[in-house]
Formats: C-alpha cells, sequence, structure tokens
C-alpha cells in the first residue's frame, strides 16, 4: 500500500476515526492490526517473518533483562543480533554474497554458475531489523527497561507510518508515545495534514516526474553525453531528496495526526559546507544508529588518527552495504567516508590559515554539494561499470552547451518532454524556497506565524499544484523500500 495512492488515503481516514473514536485500550489494538494490514498490503505470507523478528526480540530482551549472570547475558544478546542480521543476511544479500564468492572463483579459474536463491525482498526489513536491534541491544546495556507486553512492542515494530522506510525510532522515545493516551486535538490533525501536504508536493510533483528523466538517462549511459551525465546526476539530486524526505514528512505527518511525534529526518541537507555536517541533516535516523551503534562501539573520533580513519571507512562502508546488496552502494559509502577524512585533513590544515567567513561557507557549501552529487551517481548506477563510465564521460561534448540545437536535442533526448521539465523547474524552485526560509525553523513553523490568508494561500496552492500537475499514473515507490 504505498503512500502516494488512493487506498493509502482512505485507510489513513478510516484508521484515525477509529482511532478517536475507539476506547483507549481498543484504540491501540486496534492499531496494531491496522499496522500489520498495511503491512500485509504488500505480500501476505512476509507477516510471519515481521511477527517473528517482533516476538524473538521481545522474549530475547526480557531474558537478558533478568539474567544476572552476564556470560548468559552477553550470550543471549549476540543471539539476538544473529537472528536480526541473519535475516537481513538472508534475504538481502544471500544473492549478492553468492555473486560475490563465484565471482572470486571464477578468477581463480573455476567457471561455476553463481547460485541465485528466488528470495522476495520483505518490504523494510533493513529499517524494521534496525530498529528491533537498537533496542536489544539498549536493553542489553542497561539503558531501557524491557517491554513486558508483547502486543505494545509489536506495535513498536510494525507501527506502519515509518514501518516500510523509517525514521528508524528508538525504543526510549516512541514506545512511551505508543503506550499513551493521546485525546483529539485539532491542531495535531491540522499540523500532521499539513506535514503529508508537503511530503505528497515532493514526492508527486517533483520525485516521480524527474524519475523520467533520471531513468532515461541512467539506464542507457552510452546513449548520452557529459550534459546528460550532469542534469541527470543533478535530478537524481533532487529526486532522491524529494522522495526521501517527502516519505518522511508524509509518515511524520501521519503518527502526528494521532498526537505521536516522530523523529525529524532530514534537515536541509544540500545546504552543509562540509560532508560531516551532511550527514547530520541526512537521513538522521539512520546516520545517528551508525554513530550509536557502529562509529561509537569502535572507539569513534577518541583514538588515533589512522584507528578513527579505519572507524570512519567501517561506517561508511557498513551504511553503504545497508542501502543495498550490490557494489554500486559499498563503493558509494566509501566515498562518503573518503570525504570525511579528507575533510578533517583539510579542517587541520587549511582551516588554520583560512579562517571561516561568509565566504568560504558558501565556497565549502559549493564544494560540499559538488561532491555529494558526484557520489550519488555511483548509488544511482546499475552497476560500477556503468557509474565509472558516466564519470570519465562527464565533460565529454561540454564546448557545445551553448549550442541551442545540441541543448534542445539533448533534453528532448531525457523523456521528460519541455512541458514536464518546466513545470519541474517551476516546483523545485519552490522547494527551495521553503528549503530557504526553514533556516528560520521548520517550514510549517515558519508559515505558522505568518497570517491567515498566507497560511491559507500557502496550503491551498500546494494541494492545487498537487491534484492539477502531480504524478499519479506510475504508481511509483518511494526509493527507499527497495532498502
Amino acid at each position: 500500500m504505498l503512500f502516494n495512492s488512493a487506498n493509502y488515503i482512505v485507510f489513513f481516514i478510516i484508521v484515525l476515526i477509529l482511532y478517536y473514536a475507539l476506547p483507549y485500550k481498543l484504540s491501540r489494538f486496534m492499531l496494531l492490526i491496522a499496522s500489520l494490514i498495511f503491512y500485509m498490503a504488500w505480500e501476505p505470507a512476509l507477516i510471519l517473518l515481521i511477527l517473528f523478528s517482533a516476538l524473538s526480540n521481545f522474549g530475547l530482551s526480557l531474558m537478558i533483562e533478568r539474567h544476572k549472570d552476564k556470560r548468559v547475558k552477553k550470550r543471549l544478546y549476540i543471539l539476538s543480533l544473529i537472528i536480526n542480521f541473519g535475516l537481513l543476511a538472508v534475504f538481502k544479500y544471500l544473492a549478492f554474497l553468492s555473486r560475490l564468492i563465484f565471482g572470486a572463483l571464477g578468477l581463480a579459474g573455476l567457471s561455476l554458475t553463481p547460485f541465485e536463491p528466488n528470495i522476495i525482498l520483505p518490504m523494510g526489513i533493513s529499517f524494521y531489523t534496525f530498529q528491533a536491534a537498537a533496542y536489544t541491544t539498549d536493553v542489553y546495556r542497561g539503558d531501557i527497561e524491557a517491554v513486558r507486553n508483547p502486543f505494545e512492542f509489536t506495535l513498536f515494530i510494525t507501527f506502519f507510518p515509518q514501518l516500510v522506510a523509517g525514521p528508524i525510532e528508538r525504543a526510549k522515545k516512541l514506545l512511551s508515545q505508543l503506550s499513551a493516551k493521546h485525546p483529539f486535538r485539532a491542531e495535531n490533525i491540522v499540523m500532521g495534514v499539513k506535514l503529508m501536504i508537503i511530503g505528497y508536493f515532493k514526492k508527486v510533483v517533483i520525485a516521480d516526474r524527474l524519475a523520467v528523466a533520471v531513468d532515461t538517462i541512467f539506464a542507457n549511459p552510452k546513449d548520452f553525453d557529459g550534459f546528460s551525465f550532469i542534469v541527470g546526476a543533478l535530478l537524481f539530486t533532487i529526486q532522491i531528496f524529494c522522495d526521501f524526505s517527502g516519505y518522511s514528512d508524509i509518515a511524520i505527518g501521519t503518527a502526528k495526526t494521532m498526537g505521536i511525534s516522530l523523529m525529524t529526518n532530514f534537515d536541509r541537507p544540500y545546504f552543509s559546507r562540509s560532508i560531516k555536517e551532511f550527514w547530520r541533516r541526512w537521513h538522521i535516523s539512520l546516520s545517528t544508529w551508525f554513530k550509536d551503534y557502529v562509529y561509537i562501539p569502535l572507539g569513534g573520533s577518541r583514538v588515533s588518527k589512522p584507528r578513527w580513519a579505519f572507524n570512519i571507512m567501517v561506517t561508511f562502508i557498513l551504511s553503504g552495504l545497508w542501502h543495498g546488496a550490490n557494489l554500486t552502494f559499498v563503493f558509494w559509502g566509501a566515498l562518503h567516508g573518503a570525504f570525511q577524512i579528507i575533510g578533517r585533513i583539510k579542517s587541520d590544515t587549511i582551516g588554520r590559515l583560512c579562517p571561516k567567513n561568509f565566504f568560504t561557507d558558501i565556497i565549502s557549501g559549493v564544494i560540499t554539494f559538488a561532491l555529494v552529487v558526484y557520489a550519488w551517481i555511483f548509488f544511482r548506477a546499475d552497476t560500477l561499470t556503468d557509474a565509472f563510465y558516466i564519470t570519465a564521460h562527464l565533460g565529454e561534448n561540454l564546448t557545445q552547451i551553448l549550442n541551442p540545437e545540441y541543448i534542445y536535442a539533448s533534453v528532448t533526448s531525457w523523456g521528460l518532454g519541455l512541458y514536464p521539465l518546466i513545470l519541474s523547474f517551476g516546483s523545485v524552485l519552490i522547494l527551495f524556497f521553503m528549503e530557504l526560509i526553514s533556516f528560520k525553523g521548520n517550514i510549517t513553523s515558519v508559515v505558522e506565524k505568518t497570517p491567515f490568508p498566507i497560511r491559507f494561500g500557502f496550503y491551498f496552492c500546494l494541494v492545487f499544484i498537487i491534484i492539477s500537475t502531480g504524478v499519479f499514473d506510475s504508481g511509483a515507490e518511494f526509493i527507499y523500500f527497495q532498502f
């Protein structure tokens, strides 16, 4: 059940009405059933997998908390990690590992056919296993108490707004909200719907329209040259932000209508002045997860510089691998790790000679954005071969960009058309304005401070643009659903 579908709107309205109409205990049970129905809409049989994940973590966390023997506690904790990451290994990485192993054997002279298991990738498995693993880790560390109610914990794992693509919530924040009673408040409904409108604008007006050109360019890189590659990379940079932050806005807005606050997942990432800052602003729930459960346990920054560089590379390579079973994601993660290391070297040397000011911030921002766009090429390309081909030809035929006939031929070859391209350009300008004014606070809080006619006009215009120009016929899934 896609957020950008009529089915979801109907589902959401029914759930919201029942949520406030039913007595407290029944409303929580209804929310659990609704979350299971939401997940079963993808593939009914996979509900058994997520229930196994939830109940195994529930039981093991109780055992971890109750046992006094530290060795037993550790063994139980390791077992929980094996279950969580074992599910990921089997359902997400088995075919990938098979190709790597058989590829290595082929280089050694053994010609064997790779084992290709026919396994469906469960929707959202990377998100709910990470959320479950974080919970069990927190219980093991003694940071939180284990949940005693299996229904309450299963709702924590399956809560439908953030089930499929996050944000990856921490138990300390979400569990108490799910168990609390939230009386009907009109302001929660209004604020949640406003967030959802912004999310739909990003998704169906910008991301799904740009996807046409991006898919055309990256599917057949040998049919294009440098200008198309640069534009394609820029368009994907916008597409993936609008697609994923749009999902997050809809998820956060949906939860807000029920009085539940999910964490902010994006904070103007493309205005960052360093790669380190970019990762404080991009997919915040995942970057903080890796920081707390991988980077810091490895030693973080309180180690020697070589060891710190090792910690950074391990963290970002694992982050890349989390995104998908493909070497393109691993290379993308490694690139960001390398950018972080180079950034620290730069700040330790050049930073002392050139104090920060407005102009250096602008330059740093432009360089950071260029590096992020460059790395997105590897993230989006189907194979490393395609990614290296694209990066090697970024400068091809750029001398032709002043030729109107060349520009027209290039633009019309992307499969988007001039009118949709103009619509996209105008929509991106609106988005840029929204991001720019959100420096004074998130966009909804900034708009709330304006007079009612301006507030009403802003959201009315967004709804009008969504209905009149949104892409609804493709049924496009969100990019992060594949992770």
